[in-house]
């Protein structure tokens, strides 16, 4: 269950896993309020393990030793790349199946954004390079030192970002049954990219129920 801070900032860890059956990536921050922070990231190598169904039991086993150490709420997840070869497919679903029934088992919510999803959320481009994503969030999370010798780490740290940054409202939502409108709202998202004939996303609550009175009966 999510905490609070003195100031009353709802707190909530995030843990983001790149999944793979050579390397598993994993990233962890955490949201207070409006600020995100880092708190770990690396990879599980299963490189030197041959049999696929251990690879599948040690995936189990990380996670729910994740989940021990930083008591994280909730898991988003990188969806499998369509445009790998059925094989690699088969067995990244097959890490990825795993990585989710060990989080739900826990309680987690689970969340799953697709590779150009997180790009976009994370560079604004949905084409960047891992290298281009890495860079990113050392900036956005005030990181230093050497960037980590696998990017499958880095690209789960941009799971569990780019979560915390499309939900960046959802502590502004009030703890009373919202309106109808409201409800639509929050499941839908608010604002379109600036040009004509559209308006620019509201900054708050407020600013959007004054521009849109009829949404809220």
């Amino acid at each position: 269950m999510p905490t609070t801070d003195n100031n009353g900032n709802i707190r909530r860890t995030i843990l983001g896993i790149d999944p793979g059956t050579l390397l598993l990536g994993y990233g962890l921050v955490e949201t207070r309020g409006p600020r995100l922070s880092y708190i770990d990231m690396g990879v599980l190598d299963l490189r030197r393990e041959e049999d696929p169904l251990i690879k599948l039991s040690r995936i189990h086993t990380e996670i729910n030793r994740l989940i021990d150490c930083h008591r994280p709420e909730i898991l988003a997840i990188e969806s499998p790349f369509y445009g790998k070869n059925p094989q690699s497919l088969i067995k990244l679903g097959r890490a990825q199946g795993v990585a989710i029934a060990a989080a739900m088992a826990r309680g987690l919510h689970v969340f799953e954004y697709a590779p150009l999803r997180i790009k976009q959320s994370i560079t604004g481009n949905g084409n960047a390079s891992k290298e281009q994503v890495c860079q990113m969030l050392y900036r956005i999370l005030n990181l230093n030192g050497d960037r980590p010798k696998h990017l499958d780490a880095s690209d789960a740290l941009g799971a569990a970002v780019c979560h915390a940054l499309q939900n960046r409202f959802e502590d502004l939502i009030p703890s009373s049954p919202l309106p109808n409108g409201l409800r639509q709202l929050r499941a839908t998202g608010v604002g379109h990219k600036d040009g004509a004939g559209h308006k620019k996303k509201p900054s708050s609550w407020e600013s959007f129920l004054n521009q849109h009175p009829d949404r809220v009966k």
